[in-house]
């Protein structure tokens, strides 16, 4: 099968498009045949080698842990897909990944996918999908007549998390730059703020929840938003534990994990017309080095995207 993997940890250069071995699966596995593989940050942070001690890879390494496909061949002890399935996953980070004609993948980490999309724009939804829901709902515990402030709103994870607030019943306000902001009313967002225009912390709050995408300083101007008793979920920086109780709020550190039955549901969401994946840019496998210049940049809107079939 045709692959991109790593040999050696640096920047996009490392990234090898080549001929390789094509997996098999075991119990409780399926074999995927790749139509689409989507980029997202943790890619290049293992590309560049930050991630060893936390994942323990060995080179070479295949990269990519967004995917959307067919099922090919199906292992021992798989009881809910078939053959011809068309499948979506956010599959293990430890292991192989999607940029690949071909990935073994837990049945656990495989649902089926949205009937009413592309395998494009499905590839765009599981781990920033995943990474929304289990920031918002399954930390923050946002319900309806909260106030949520998404930073970040107009990449991948914060455009699906706008959706996703919005019909929870929350207040949404999304930061982001202007050319972004009529996607993001139209996406749902309540109120939108200009970055650029004005520091953030000075033209909004306060709020429930703070859905942090960027970590750093903009994590450190945030705190002062958050309602006593309201908390600060992180998806990059671990936030500080004492920084939070002195402000009075809670704090969170959040790494999706693979789950199916909340891919289901996302699929259902897509289906019913209440989520939208937005995929900004689409390159062929060979050129994976390209996309992953074109996300460290951070100005794509949505999701950059690998088309394998």
């Amino acid at each position: 099968m045709k692959a991109v993997c790593i040999y050696s940890y640096g920047g996009p250069g490392v990234l090898v498009y080549q001929e390789m071995p094509c997996p098999r699966p075991g119990p409780g596995e399926v074999l995927i045949r790749v139509h689409a593989a989507g980029i997202n940050p943790i890619d290049w942070k293992v590309r560049e080698g930050h991630l060893q001690a936390m994942l323990h890879h060995t080179l070479p390494l295949v990269l990519g842990w967004d995917l959307s496909g067919q099922v090919e061949i199906v292992g021992s002890g798989v009881l809910r897909l078939n053959v011809g399935d068309g499948v979506f996953s956010r599959p293990d980070t430890s292991r192989d990944g999607a940029y690949a004609e071909f990935i073994v993948v837990r049945e656990t980490e495989v649902a089926l996918k949205p009937q009413s999309i592309d395998h494009v724009h499905a590839a765009a939804l599981p781990l920033a999908g995943l990474a929304a829901w289990q920031a918002l709902f399954d930390t923050a515990h946002l319900g309806a007549g909260q106030a949520v402030l998404i930073h970040a709103a107009a990449g991948s994870v914060g455009l699906l998390a706008v959706q996703l607030a919005k019909r929870t019943g929350a207040h949404v306000i999304a930061v982001s730059s202007a050319r972004d902001h009529r996607l993001l009313r139209r996406l749902g967002a309540d109120e939108v703020v200009d970055y650029q225009a004005a520091p953030f912390e000075q033209v909004t709050g306060p709020v429930d929840v703070v859905l942090d995408t960027l970590g750093g300083d903009v994590q450190a101007r945030s705190w002062k938003l958050i309602k006593k008793g309201g908390i600060l979920v992180s998806l990059v920086d671990p936030p500080s534990a004492e920084i939070a109780a002195s402000h009075g709020v809670r704090q969170a550190w959040v790494r999706s994990q693979p789950n199916a039955t909340q891919l289901a549901e996302l699929a259902k969401l897509v289906d019913a017309g209440h989520l939208a994946a937005t995929v900004g840019k689409i390159l062929p496998l060979c050129d994976a080095a390209r996309g992953h210049q074109l996300g460290e940049l951070g100005h794509t809107r949505g999701k950059i995207v690998l088309r394998v079939v």
